[in-house]
């Protein structure tokens, strides 16, 4: 399950995350920055309105990369009782020495290292974290002015990210100035949860919070269980925007045209090690679920089809045109709501023409084929 977590700078906004059912309640100063911390008492003020109803995280501050100086920050947040506490790693020397720092510490406390896409995240700290205790990992922006995660970092980066950190057996968490078409890119990779500010306010994010707005992003998350007790909700089907339609309202085609990557691929032996550009063209008949559209659960986007295909080429060298157009319209086929997908692939480079291969394939029942 993937949990909606909701940054909020006090109790009047603790309140409003309530009421808007978000999963888990973080502390942290937004006029400060990604890591910007609230005075200790403030803290314990929200933990005690809180009372237990969700989970509370907290942000230590924007600390020096000293183990000294982060050890006594996350000592002084862990003594408000919160559930999680945040520390930001910087790229620097003394980063695997701060986490080192906090294992005695992280007996007690689930603590949650925050890395920065547009740093470079370190992946090698990683093994790091679980060797110290460390609870989890979250993968946030430093500079929120100059857009959100996925114009910092791919997807298949931050799909890389998300499998290494669940591999090792890390809770994992992706934030920074996230907005709503990002949550259909990002479910598919099932983090542990999904961070806002700036998207749950009213104008910006050192604004209020607003509960509409956190309501559209709530619809866009599925809840494990409804607000009636009913079964869990059918994640694989909601974290791909499908909302079940009474009526059979037919099909809309999504697609992507001239969508040129390099990439490796080609069967003789002077193609292995060498990138070539190639053109994908995908057209995808979509189920429709309603017929007066308004947000991103009643589409499949666009997005998602060239997410794949960027994901699929980064994974390394591909034989055969074919297998690659059947890669893709595999991935496409995933998504609950296709009924077909046309794939064309083109090897642009092969003197004097283009080459490639089209393909159709048609969902079967109980198939993604």
């Amino acid at each position: 399950m993937v949990r909606l977590l909701a940054s909020v700078n006090g109790v009047n906004e603790a309140e409003t995350a309530l009421l808007g059912n978000v999963d888990i309640i973080d502390l942290k100063n937004p006029a400060d920055g990604a890591l910007g911390a609230l005075p200790p008492q403030a803290v314990r003020e929200v933990v005690d309105f809180i009372a237990g109803q969700k989970p509370v995280s907290a942000v230590c501050g924007n600390l020096a990369m000293d183990p000294g100086q982060v050890l006594k920050a996350a000592e002084t947040y862990a003594a408000t009782g919160v559930d999680y506490l945040k520390i930001g790693l910087l790229r620097e020397p003394e980063a695997a020495a701060c986490i080192r720092a906090l294992g005695e510490l992280a007996k007690s406390v689930k603590i949650v290292a925050v890395l920065f896409a547009d740093q470079e995240p370190d992946h090698e700290l990683l093994p790091l974290l679980v060797e110290n205790g460390f609870h989890g990992v979250m993968l946030d922006t430093a500079e929120k002015s100059t857009g959100g995660l996925l114009r910092k970092l791919s997807v298949d980066r931050v799909a890389r990210f998300v499998a290494q950190a669940k591999a090792l057996q890390l809770k994992v968490g992706l934030a920074g100035s996230l907005e709503a078409p990002d949550i259909p890119r990002l479910l598919p990779l099932e983090p542990d949860f999904l961070g806002f500010r700036s998207a749950l306010c009213t104008s910006g994010r050192d604004s209020a919070i607003d509960e509409d707005a956190i309501r559209s992003i709530r619809l866009l998350i599925p809840e494990e269980v409804k607000a009636n007790g009913a079964a869990p909700a059918d994640f694989r089907l909601l974290a791909r925007g499908y909302t079940p339609a009474e009526v059979d309202l037919g099909t809309d085609k999504i697609f992507v045209r001239e969508f040129v990557l390099p990439m490796e691929i080609g069967a003789y032996s002077h193609e292995r090690g060498r990138t070539q550009k190639v053109r994908f063209d995908v057209t995808a008949e979509v189920q429709r679920v309603t017929d007066n559209p308004q947000d991103m659960r009643h589409v499949v986007s666009y997005d998602i089809i060239m997410d794949g295909i960027r994901t699929i080429v980064a994974s390394g060298h591909i034989d055969l045109a074919e297998t690659l157009a059947e890669k893709v319209a595999s991935h496409v086929l995933a998504n609950p709501r296709v009924v077909r997908v046309f794939v064309r692939v083109e090897k642009l480079e092969v003197a004097p023409a283009s080459v490639g291969v089209e393909i159709e394939r048609v969902r079967q029942e109980g198939s993604t084929r």
